[in-house]
């Protein structure tokens, strides 16, 4: 189960770096776990070349077993399913839908994106709402899927978990957010004084938080930068340009931090990220999926034709004094400072977080908040 974290992770930081591109300013949210998992599927479906570009992509050969990614806690309501054109399901293989069936909880649907692409659409829009409880209501735009698809994977999560320690309602007050140098804009902010498991990044005077979920086996890790004296959000961008598989465990490691009394402002928040992934993919190396004369899909379908069409993942995230509804290089050196007696954890500035199954060390979820 161990070697599941380091290519989920690898695949979320790289995942994150793309998506982080031209977003500046910008929320973002997304579940690398659930990806894995969607592409997996796919996997299951591929042959030769193809499935070696995802193998590359999001799983090797270490992690490729479905069951030890099914056993990790995605979620309470986790969709995964694809679309494909009513010409294509007859060609299925068995062998497919029972294993994506039996491995993913995955079903194969017919829809004619051919003769009625509009009501396939709603069809699609209208049964993810039904299954993450109204959570996520419109997955696919008017205009992103169009006559020629042939197979659409769906991919959306909703999770929802409770903090080991919740905050009092009565304690949450206004107080302005720093969005940068320049703007503010008043948040909810919720406050508790408490025993958590707090870090630094020295170098960048940045602070490590563990908020630990009721059970214990799942905590949202936030990564603070220091408030810069100027209110700029380089501390964010330092963080980011030194994110590696590495740097990442050691100032998300327990072993890292102290328990100490902190006084935590955390802004409530709620975040959507809905993503088509097929430019992405194809940059990571995923191109022959997507290329007609080059797919290879044939332990998914007869047909021939067969070619990815669109991986659309959405993500919803709430975070409240209860806790959490989410619906989808070289080390650094940590040092431990002579301590006052509390710490002030003050999230009112841009920060990264992200939500860890501890016993294994996997992310399920990772976002940055610009904006709450």
């Amino acid at each position: 189960m161990g070697s599941i974290s380091r290519p989920v992770t690898e695949f979320c930081l790289d995942l994150y770096k793309k998506l982080n591109r031209n977003a500046e300013n910008t929320n973002i949210v997304f579940s690398p776990m659930s990806i894995s998992v969607a592409l997996a599927l796919v996997h299951l479906g591929a042959r030769n070349n193809t499935a070696a570009q995802i193998e590359e992509v999001s799983i090797n050969e270490t992690c490729r077993d479905a069951s030890a990614l099914l056993a990790l806690p995605l979620t309470q309501i986790y969709v995964l399913t694809l679309f494909s054109s009513i010409h294509n399901l007859y060609f299925a293989l068995q062998q497919f839908l029972t294993c994506s069936k039996e491995l993913y909880g995955a079903m194969l649907q017919t829809v004619d994106f051919h003769g009625a692409v509009e009501a396939a659409r709603i069809k699609i829009n209208t049964w993810v709402e039904s299954e993450t409880q109204g959570k996520i209501k419109e997955l696919f735009a008017p205009g992103v899927i169009d006559i020629h698809a042939l197979l659409v994977l769906v991919n959306v999560i909703y999770f929802k978990a409770s903090w080991e320690h919740k905050f009092e309602e009565q304690k949450t007050v206004q107080r302005d957010f720093k969005l940068n140098q320049n703007e503010k804009k008043p948040v909810q902010m919720m406050y508790q004084k408490g025993t958590f498991k707090l870090g630094y990044i020295e170098e960048m005077g940045a602070q490590v938080l563990e908020l630990p979920y009721a059970q214990k086996s799942l905590s949202m890790i936030i990564l603070l930068p220091g408030d810069m004296a100027d209110g700029s959000t380089s501390g964010l961008e330092q963080i980011e340009s030194t994110m590696t598989y590495e740097n990442v465990m050691l100032w998300a490691s327990s072993e890292h931090m102290f328990e100490t009394t902190v006084e935590v402002y955390l802004p409530q928040f709620k975040l959507e990220g809905t993503f088509n992934l097929n430019e992405v993919l194809q940059e990571m190396g995923m191109t022959d999926i997507f290329n007609e004369s080059k797919a290879d899909l044939s332990a998914m379908s007869f047909a021939k034709s067969l070619v990815l069409s669109n991986v659309v993942h959405k993500t919803y995230v709430e975070v409240n004094e209860e806790g959490t509804v989410a619906a989808a290089g070289t080390g650094a050196a940590i040092v431990r400072r002579s301590l006052p007696l509390k710490e002030v954890f003050m999230a009112d500035h841009p920060f990264l977080f992200l939500i860890r199954h501890n016993p294994t060390n996997t992310i399920l979820f990772f976002g940055k908040l610009c904006s709450p």
